[in-house]
């Protein structure tokens, strides 16, 4: 504990983020550039360096926090690059795009606002870059085992990371153009900046791992033909299956699932478009869902200069404070949060028809009617209540040229063929059946991370991907390995 009064003395001050009407102009990461440093040391000196730190336990990964907190409260970078990474391959992408379970975590938090772990992390991360504390790390020797990596997202690339470091042979097989998945086309650049993916592929390039791109494993390269190839398979494919509004008027056109929206917003930035086809530019946008994924389509919908933007979630509106009774801490608390983009949209009233930050808390979808050539123009909506019945005198109408449907997702896509060309057992709610050790019930076929464990969150991902990778290494070298293992394939959030 570098401050024993820090917690204290010391108020929590976050990362600022750059002025609403600045930062919609572009797509860059909507924090201002070079200002968390001047705080980060001052905000790990709030860490109290508790004899049981429940940090550890509300992180999947297991993260050493009061370790390298005490370590950048003294400036001591490189240290600090050590411990965060001994536990985290990627900690900047969790560093921007986690929701911080492990400051709901903190002992601080009992009473007052939770150390600002995230963003020390990400100063951690960033530093260690810059001043070139993440070498590739290449493996002494090859074992001569091969191991294919289906899926590049969080997961995926967590345990190609770990595997090709212990000396296996690894190739990643990505569907997609590039490697990333769900990092890669589904969150906002706005969110993170792909610069920060293209530095780790660059690293893993260098440390040997392979990658095969714009191969679908089922479509485009036989599954059974990939099993016999390789030593040991990793399905990491994520949960791309995504849920459906079934109510009247769906089939008009307008209405569009997120991520079928999100990936062309990126592929503009990416230089791939000069402008997405469904740009939201002019238009009345409505994303029906009120988690991440909903989100992510109004900070979009916002930066394309949509005419208004609407995100209804069908849950009332929480409160500002734990429910100490249906969410005691330690557990990641369900609370009134403004993100970035209901920041954006709240500033700039860019949904006069909802409440304050765009969103319509406790709504519910009824129907869409679109006019004469079959386009959406309205959507209808209902109140509800806390069991989701609707309330009579409730129903009232949007106007609505764009809806997006962000409804989570169920498990892998079907489609591909992937689950079906190597015979893989599926869990009746859509995800990838294994056992205790990854494996599924298909010789040397192991799965991670969404495709497995279903819709969760990046850090589960990655604690997955290394995880799986644990049980790859020992059953390719007959019962041991060195690899960590942080979590298994029944573990779940803590829960009250």
């Amino acid at each position: 504990m570098a401050d024993p009064k820090g917690f204290l003395t010391t108020p929590r001050e976050e990362w600022p983020r750059r002025p609403a009407g600045e930062r919609v102009r572009d797509w860059d990461e909507v924090y201002v550039p070079g200002a968390l440093l001047p705080i980060v040391g001052r905000q790990a000196d709030r860490c109290m360096d508790c004899g049981v730190p429940f940090c550890h336990e509300a992180c999947p990964l297991g993260n050493l926090i009061p370790e390298w907190n005490d370590l950048v409260s003294r400036s001591d970078w490189r240290a600090a690059s050590e411990r965060l990474h001994a536990t985290n391959n990627f900690p900047e992408f969790t560093g921007r795009l986690c929701p911080a379970p492990c400051e709901a975590g903190c002992v601080l938090a009992i009473n007052q606002p939770a150390v600002t772990i995230k963003n020390v992390e990400c100063a951690i991360a960033d530093t260690a870059w810059e001043e070139g504390f993440v070498p590739p790390l290449p493996p002494e020797r090859l074992s001569g085992r091969t191991v294919a990596v289906i899926g590049s997202g969080p997961a995926g690339l967590a345990a190609a990371q770990q595997l090709t470091r212990a000396g296996h042979t690894v190739a990643v097989y990505e569907r997609d153009d590039r490697i990333g998945g769900l990092l890669r086309y589904g969150i906002p650049a706005f969110k993170m900046e792909k610069r920060h993916l293209e530095r780790r592929v660059g690293q893993m390039r260098a440390e040997g791992t392979r990658f095969r791109t714009s191969a679908a494993v089922g479509r485009d390269v036989d599954a059974a033909a990939l099993r016999a190839r390789y030593d040991a398979v990793v399905i990491a494919t994520g949960a791309t299956a995504w849920r459906e509004l079934t109510v009247p008027g769906r089939e008009l056109a307008g209405v569009h699932q997120a991520m079928e929206y999100l990936p062309l917003a990126n592929r503009v930035c990416e230089g791939d478009l000069e402008r997405s086809p469904l740009s939201a530019a002019g238009r009345h946008v409505v994303v029906v869902g009120g988690g991440d994924t909903g989100a992510d389509c109004l900070g979009t919908a916002v930066r394309e200069g949509a005419a208004s933007v609407t995100q209804l979630d069908i849950y009332a509106r929480p409160g500002a404070e734990r429910d100490e009774r249906a969410e005691p801490w330690p557990t990641y608390p369900r609370l009134y949060r403004l993100s970035a983009a209901h920041e954006e949209a709240r500033d700039l009233r860019s949904a006069p028809a909802a409440d304050a930050d765009a969103r319509l808390f406790a709504a519910s979808t009824l129907r869409f009617t679109g006019d004469e050539r079959g386009h959406v123009r309205a959507l209808h909506l209902v109140g509800v209540d806390a069991g989701r019945r609707p309330l009579p005198g409730s129903e009232r109408s949007l106007p609505a040229d764009l809806v997006l449907l962000a409804l989570g997702f169920s498990g892998p896509d079907r489609h591909d063929g992937l689950v079906d060309g190597l015979g893989l057992d599926m869990e009746p709610r859509g995800t990838i059946a294994r056992d205790r050790g990854f494996a599924t019930n298909v010789p040397g076929v192991f799965a991670a991370g969404d495709a497995a464990r279903g819709q969760s969150l990046v850090v589960w991902a990655i604690a997955e991907g290394r995880a799986v990778a644990a049980a790859v290494d020992r059953h390719l070298s007959g019962g041991s390995t060195r690899l960590p293992a942080p979590v298994g394939p029944y573990d779940r959030p803590m829960t009250a």
